[in-house]
C-alpha cells in the first residue's frame, strides 16, 4: 500500500491538477479555455495498476502538447552572409499625387471653344479650363498700352481682370512718373533747341581744314622792328613783341576779317620760333582771352591756355561769323624785367570749301 500511495503521489505531482466533475460542471464556456481531459477513475472503483497506467496517459498527453506549443529554433552554426543586408527602419514615403486628366466640364455643353485647344468653356470664364490660356486671341485680346498712356491713364477706369492687372503702384510711384515725365520733356525741348547747334557742331567735327588770313592786322603796340603783322605772316621765325618787359598784361593784337567768317581751329606757336634751345630768349604767353566780335554786333570771350612748350599749338575755336578777333596778353611763363612776351605765329583754320 505504501508503495501504491507513493506512485500515486508521484503520479499527482507530474500530472496537473484536475477539477472534480461537479467543480467542473459549474464553469461556463468563456471560463474554460483549455482542453478537457478525461475523467480520472475514482480510487475507490478502479484497482491501482488501471488508475496508474490512466495516470501515465494523461501525463504523457500534456508533454505532447507542452511539445506542441513550442517554437522550434534551428541551431547557429557560426555567422553567415545573409542574402539580404540588415538596413534601418526607414521612413513612411509620402504619397504622390496622381495626375487626373482636365475633361470636358458638364455644364460647359455648347460653350464656348477655346481658340487654343478648342474645349468647351462656360461662357462666363476668361481662361479656358483645360490649358488656361486667355479666351480672346489676336486682336481681340488686350494690349499693353505706351508708357505715356500709361501715365494718364483713367484711375477711375473699370479693373482689369485677374491675370491681367497691373503691377501694385506704392504711393512715391505716381511722384515718380510725374519726375521722369518732366525730365522727358526737358529733354526733348532742349534737343530741339539745339538741334541746329548739334547739327553744325558734327559738321564742325568731320569738316576738312583749310587756313584763314585776316584782311588787317593791328597791335596795341610792338617792338621795334616786330610788328604786329609779323604775328600772321605764316613763317614761324618771325614774331611779333609789345616791347614791355614782364608780363604785358593787358597788351593786345587785333585781326579783322573783311566778310564773316567761320573759325574752326587756332594754332599758336609761342616764343621767338619754333626751337626748343631758344624758348628761354623770351617770355611765353600762358592765358590769353579771344574777344570775338560777330557780324550782328555780339562778343563773346573765350580763354586759350597754353604749354610751356615749343611748337605750334592747336587749340578748338568753333565759332561762326566772325569779323574781328583781339588776343588780350594775362599772364607769361618766364617772365623778368629784361624779357618781354613774344609770339612766333598764330594761325586760323575753317571749313574747306571742298568737303561733301
Amino acid at each position: 500500500m505504501a508503495s501504491a500511495a507513493a506512485s500515486d503521489r508521484g503520479g499527482r505531482d507530474r500530472a496537473p491538477t484536475v477539477l472534480p466533475p461537479d467543480d467542473r460542471d459549474q464553469l461556463t464556456d468563456a471560463e474554460d479555455d483549455t482542453e478537457p481531459l478525461p475523467a480520472v477513475p475514482s480510487v475507490t472503483t478502479e484497482p491501482p495498476c488501471d488508475r496508474q497506467g490512466a495516470e501515465a496517459d494523461a501525463s504523457e498527453r500534456e508533454r505532447e502538447r507542452a511539445r506542441s506549443l513550442l517554437v522550434p529554433v534551428a541551431d547557429s552554426e557560426g555567422p553567415e552572409d545573409p542574402d539580404v543586408a540588415p538596413v534601418l527602419p526607414g521612413r513612411t514615403a509620402a504619397r504622390r499625387p496622381q495626375v487626373r486628366a482636365v475633361g470636358p466640364q458638364a455644364d460647359a455643353e455648347g460653350g464656348v471653344p477655346c481658340p487654343w485647344c478648342s474645349t468647351p468653356n462656360r461662357p462666363e470664364r476668361h481662361f479656358c479650363a483645360r490649358c488656361a490660356m486667355s479666351m480672346t486671341r489676336g486682336e481681340d485680346a488686350p494690349q499693353r498700352l505706351p508708357w505715356w498712356r500709361r501715365m494718364f491713364a483713367d484711375r477711375t477706369a473699370e479693373p482689369a481682370w485677374a491675370g491681367e492687372r497691373p503691377r501694385l503702384r506704392r504711393g512715391f510711384g505716381r511722384v515718380w512718373n510725374w519726375v521722369v515725365g518732366a525730365v522727358v520733356i526737358g529733354l526733348v525741348v532742349a534737343l530741339v533747341m539745339n538741334l541746329g547747334t548739334m547739327i553744325q557742331a558734327t559738321r564742325d567735327h568731320f569738316a576738312k581744314r583749310a587756313p584763314v588770313g585776316p584782311s588787317a592786322v593791328k597791335a596795341s603796340r610792338s617792338y621795334t622792328g616786330h610788328g604786329a603783322g609779323l604775328a600772321f605772316d605764316k613763317l614761324n621765325n618771325t614774331w611779333w613783341g609789345p616791347g614791355i618787359d614782364q608780363a604785358a598784361e593787358g597788351e593786345w593784337l587785333e585781326v579783322t576779317f573783311d566778310q564773316p567768317t567761320r573759325l574752326l581751329d587756332l594754332v599758336i606757336t609761342p616764343g621767338t620760333s619754333p626751337r626748343a634751345d631758344q624758348l628761354s630768349e623770351s617770355a611765353l604767353p600762358r592765358r590769353i582771352d579771344a574777344q570775338i566780335t560777330l557780324a550782328d554786333g555780339e562778343k563773346i570771350t573765350r580763354t586759350l591756355t597754353l604749354d610751356q612748350s615749343a611748337g605750334g599749338q592747336r587749340r578748338a575755336f568753333r565759332v561762326g561769323d566772325v569779323t574781328a578777333v583781339r588776343f588780350v596778353l594775362r599772364s607769361a611763363y618766364d617772365a623778368g624785367p629784361k624779357k618781354q612776351v613774344a609770339i612766333a605765329e598764330i594761325e586760323f583754320f575753317g571749313p574747306s570749301h571742298n568737303n561733301s
